[in-house]
């Protein structure tokens, strides 16, 4: 049986920080899906299908052959998971209002699909205080993001932003 786990996120943009968890990820699984999905609870500055050429050239410098990125934006992970045949949820962990966040979405995709693992993946030192809002917000307002983003996502964010 093939070890399938999926990554889910909004990757607006995509980090170094996720970066970091997805070569983590890679090493657990036979195939790691990357799906880029919708919160609705978040304004977003790049579409969807900028989101995914963006992860998808940024995964290209892992040099991991196991890792497919796709955007699911009108589905719950739940059901990705289940069409993909994926059993293992990554997320990655950053504070510990991160956890408790994620605590409450594991439970919510239990109810959804039983058979589903969360595995936690605690961010590197370097990146627990990355996110993608942050990110933006530096950028902005003239900001440097060197090492936190891949140089094309800061390209990107460059032309969108200022």
């Amino acid at each position: 049986m093939r070890k399938i786990g999926l990554y889910a996120g909004s990757f607006d943009p995509i980090t170094n920080g996720h970066l970091d968890i997805i070569k983590r990820a890679s090493r657990l699984f036979d195939v790691l899906y990357v799906v880029i999905m919708n919160n609705t609870r978040k304004q977003y500055t790049f579409s969807f299908e900028q989101k995914q050429q963006l992860a998808s050239k940024a995964i290209q410098t892992l040099r991991q052959d196991n890792i497919q990125v796709l955007a699911r934006p009108e589905q719950l992970v739940a059901q990705v998971a289940q069409q993909l045949s994926a059993r293992w949820l990554v997320r990655g962990v950053r504070t510990a209002e991160d956890l408790n966040y994620e605590i409450g979405m594991q439970q919510i995709n239990q109810l959804q699909s039983s058979d589903l693992e969360t595995v936690y993946l605690v961010a590197k030192p370097q990146y627990m205080y990355v996110s993608s809002s942050m990110v933006k917000e530096v950028v902005t307002y003239g900001g440097q993001v060197k090492g936190l983003v891949p140089l094309e996502v800061e390209q990107a964010l460059v032309d969108k932003l200022r």
